[in-house]
């Protein structure tokens, strides 16, 4: 069974009737499109789109919906030799990516950065034999259709496997997640960041935002903490919300400079471009 389903987030509700208005997107952090809110199902979207697979490194599948659904995101496949971990969550769950899936070794767990990619997560752990999906607990208003799967974690961070291990940064939402992979990057450690950081288009340099289709900043203070918080951890790449968007080398380097530039121009000491 499929339940509605928010053309706009990709959010899947357990309802046979839908919300008035999807809530996920009536927070000022998504939208509601000027022409009125809009549904469909998980059934219906099988029909027009499929699931594409890409490898983004050894050990690491991308997975991304096409043509692109929703906000576009990918989700991402974390293959350790304790078991395969999804970040990131789609609305897309056909019997054709179980079966890739499957023959890849499986699901022993899921993990979504922040609600705006939890999607289908219950239809996707029910494919898997019921696996857990870990959320952060200060996000657990926004759980719409979670079902038993659904795990809530607390502090900063969890270990999910030997070596993936989930921190709490913040900003985006109160319990935005990365997600720390150790063997990532060749072994010096990868970072799948949903848009808690978002990869620019030029690869090197990330940024923060509260809102990213509302333009909403995140302040200083917030910024420093998301740095904070991924400081102790060892990584050189980083793969974010979207295909392409990968910094492959000189990840935290990277998110030191871009932390620095936005702290400056949040706090006025950027380039005086504009007339005062």
């Amino acid at each position: 069974m499929t339940g509605p389903m928010c053309v706009t987030c990709g959010t899947e509700f357990p309802d046979a009737a839908a919300p008035e208005i999807c809530p996920i997107c009536a927070d000022e952090r998504q939208y509601v499109p000027a022409g009125g809110q809009a549904w469909t199902s998980r059934a219906a979207l099988a029909r027009s789109h499929r699931n594409g697979f890409h490898e983004e490194e050894p050990g690491l599948i991308g997975i991304a919906t096409e043509p692109v659904f929703a906000i576009g995101q990918r989700a991402l496949l974390v293959m350790t030799p304790h078991g395969n971990l999804l970040w990131d969550c789609l609305s897309l769950l056909d019997a054709a990516t179980v079966r890739i899936i499957d023959g890849l070794g499986g699901l022993a767990g899921i993990a979504i950065s922040h609600p705006h990619y939890y999607s289908a997560m219950a239809a996707w752990s029910a494919a898997f034999g019921g696996v857990p999906v870990w959320l952060h607990g200060a996000d657990r208003e926004w759980v719409m259709h979670g079902g038993d799967a659904v795990r809530f974690w607390s502090g900063d961070t969890k270990e999910l496997l030997p070596g993936v291990t989930a921190i709490r940064a913040g900003g985006h939402f109160a319990g935005g997640t990365v997600l720390h992979w150790a063997a990532g990057a060749e072994g010096r450690g990868a970072l799948l960041t949903g848009d808690i950081l978002q990869v620019a288009p030029d690869l090197r340099s990330v940024s923060f935002l509260r809102s990213y289709p509302n333009m909403i900043p995140l302040s200083a203070s917030v910024v420093r903490r998301i740095c904070r918080r991924i400081e102790p951890f060892a990584f050189d790449g980083i793969h974010g919300a979207f295909r392409g968007r990968t910094i492959t080398r000189g990840a935290k380097a990277a998110v030191t400079r871009s932390a620095a530039r936005y702290i400056d121009a949040i706090e006025g000491r950027g380039p005086a471009d504009a007339e005062e």
